[in-house]
């Protein structure tokens, strides 16, 4: 299968990483194909990224939902329903949101977790990633459910030996502590 993905990138706070975003991002839409809602392959999808700073990521994270401190990633889904209404000749790609990761936090999690930047962003881009497409984690059930699927998606894309189940675990154990 062949996925079309309008992808944006916007770098505030400018990493000097390139990185396989878009290659991701397709190969993540692709394991969710029957999962995502239906478009035709010439429409496809889009979404965008934005690599920020804390001090604007906590600006986000205030506006949008009223927590002033920095956060690691904020999705902003732009279904609000399960399965949109596509208008089938409307050319236009099926707009799913965007996501927007503070490196300085991805780097303070990153060393805290003992692997490198590079997989905590993959780690990041996927959890904001399934929030576009519907999925949250409201308690631990659900999310134990979400980490597994985000443990899939970068096993997809070659990141299976880095720590994920154990980060996995990690933040289950801290949800259960709140």
């Amino acid at each position: 299968m062949s996925t079309l993905l309008e992808f944006t990138l916007q770098e505030v706070s400018p990493s000097n990483l390139e990185l396989p975003w878009s290659s991701w991002f397709i190969n993540w839409l692709e394991h969710l194909e029957l999962e995502l809602p239906v478009v035709s392959k010439e429409n496809g999808y889009e979404l965008s990224l934005r690599l920020t700073n804390d001090a604007e990521i906590q600006s986000f994270n205030l506006t949008y939902r009223h927590l002033d401190q920095a956060t690691d990633v904020l999705a902003f889904a732009s279904l609000e329903v399960e399965t949109p209404q596509i208008e089938e000749n409307c050319g236009d790609p099926l707009y799913l949101g965007d996501i927007i990761i503070s490196i300085e936090t991805a780097q303070k999690q990153a060393i805290e977790q003992g692997h490198s930047l590079t997989i905590e962003l993959a780690w990041l881009a996927s959890h904001g990633f399934l929030h576009l497409l519907g999925w949250d984690h409201p308690d631990q059930k659900s999310l134990e459910s979400m980490l597994n699927k985000q443990y899939k998606l970068l096993q997809s894309v070659g990141f299976s030996d880095y720590g994920s189940q154990e980060k996995n675990r990690l933040l289950l154990d801290n949800f259960t502590q709140e």
